[in-house]
């Protein structure tokens, strides 16, 4: 070996520490700004998870910026390859790999003998419209379909960056569509008694897909029975409602983060992100209508006993607005749809975690659900945190609260 090439290795050999000093404190910064009350199960496991996944995600930013790759396909790839694993398939369920409309899916069945037709679910994952698969939902869609006996289609929608709003939701509508029009020849299910859900943006993506149905009044499809919603991300218009103002710093979705997803969703400029947390982006005449629908008078008493201080007036940014006006469309922000609209909705069920700042999307949306008069069952974690779900039978990474969120799932969904 030549003197050059022995330097070369030395040189590599030297960054590499100093590459891992530098990544752990980084973590370790992130991690004494993050907070996490004790009111949360498993608080230790917890501080251990979002440290993997803040480790996780500077290691991708350093990629990104050195050109390498983008860090939200460097996420996905390491959350897939070492955090995501699959389970012997348990006694009683049938699983297909199928493609609906162009759109890969996952189709979970019972094998037990059904006297008439079943009820389905058609189920989209949640990960900021950027991350989550058919596979980091695979736990949750087996566990719902074997206790309730529902037939579960899991949809692979595709994922931003590399795809654009309306991508996702398209996918979720053709998938959904095609599965309500050949779901009694196929599958053995009442296309009556098919609902719609997910969690995070997967429950934005199933709210969204009902008022797109309704909207179009297609009485060649089946409307579904009703939507299922997990600590559902409903609107980008106001991030300092009293969940976003409370849960600013908990794991593992921080209020920052949020509109970095929408904007990976919207267009992809991360540069906006403190101008659309500010506010900036929301036109004067829409002001008086968010107002009221997202006054935080309209939210239960116990979700100000946290605290709460009302922002500062921002001053609207007409070119900022021009650039994200998509993402105050109901297709977005299903939560901001005019009452037209809301007042379609089928049956809905709303489940909402304490320590998330998606908290009062949820429960302002199930105030607007009721106030025309629609059916609306909501249920509250009074432990948990955004993203839980996805825990759920992961051996050293589960917790607990996953495994009630899926009983309360399961339960609303026995009464359709």
């Amino acid at each position: 070996m030549d003197i050059g090439g022995a330097i070369l290795i030395i040189g590599c050999a030297a960054l590499v520490p100093a590459f891992l000093l530098l990544v752990i404190g980084l973590v370790y910064s992130e991690l004494m700004n993050s907070h996490i009350p004790l009111a949360v199960e498993n608080t230790g496991k917890l501080h251990m998870v979002h440290g993997l996944f803040v480790g996780i995600a500077i290691v991708g930013r350093i990629l990104h910026r050195l050109g390498i790759c983008h860090q939200v396909i460097f996420i996905r790839w390491f959350v897939s390859c070492f955090l995501t694993h699959t389970n012997p398939l348990p006694p009683g369920l049938r699983v297909k790999n199928l493609i609906f409309s162009g759109v890969p899916v996952r189709i979970y069945e019972s094998t037990t003998a059904c006297d008439g037709l079943r009820r389905g679910l058609v189920y989209f994952h949640g990960g900021g419209w950027v991350q989550g698969s058919i596979d980091s939902v695979d736990e949750v869609c087996r566990y719902i379909a074997l206790k309730s006996d529902t037939t579960v289609v899991s949809v692979g929608y595709r994922l931003a960056p590399e795809h654009r709003f309306p991508s996702q939701l398209d996918d979720c509508e053709a998938a959904t569509c095609h599965f309500l029009s050949v779901a009694t020849t196929d599958f053995g299910v009442d296309p009556g008694r098919v609902a719609v859900g997910g969690d995070s943006t997967g429950a934005n993506l199933a709210a969204a897909l009902c008022q797109r149905l309704a909207k179009q009044d297609n009485r060649h499809v089946v409307f579904p029975c009703a939507q299922v919603l997990v600590y559902p991300v409903l609107q980008m218009a106001d991030f300092n409602l009293p969940s976003y103002q409370q849960n600013h710093s908990v794991p593992i979705l921080y209020r920052a983060r949020m509109p970095f997803y929408f904007l990976q969703y919207l267009n992809g400029d991360p540069s906006l992100c403190q101008d659309v947390l500010d506010g900036h982006h929301v036109p004067n005449e829409l002001k008086p209508p968010y107002m009221t629908w997202l006054s935080p008078s309209n939210l239960p008493k116990e979700c100000l006993s946290r605290g709460y201080a009302e922002p500062p007036q921002a001053h609207y940014d007409g070119e900022l607005y021009h650039k994200l006006k998509n993402g105050l469309e109901h297709e977005v922000s299903p939560l901001l749809a005019d009452d037209d609209i809301i007042e379609k909705a089928p049956a809905t069920f709303i489940l909402t975690c304490e320590y998330d700042v998606a908290r009062d999307d949820g429960i302002l949306f199930r105030k607007r659900l009721l106030d025309m008069g629609k059916k609306v069952t909501w249920k509250h974690m009074g432990n948990g945190f955004h993203g839980v779900i996805n825990f759920y039978n992961q051996g050293w990474l589960s917790f607990p609260a996953a495994a009630h969120i899926l009983e309360h799932v399961i339960n609303f969904l026995k009464t359709l």
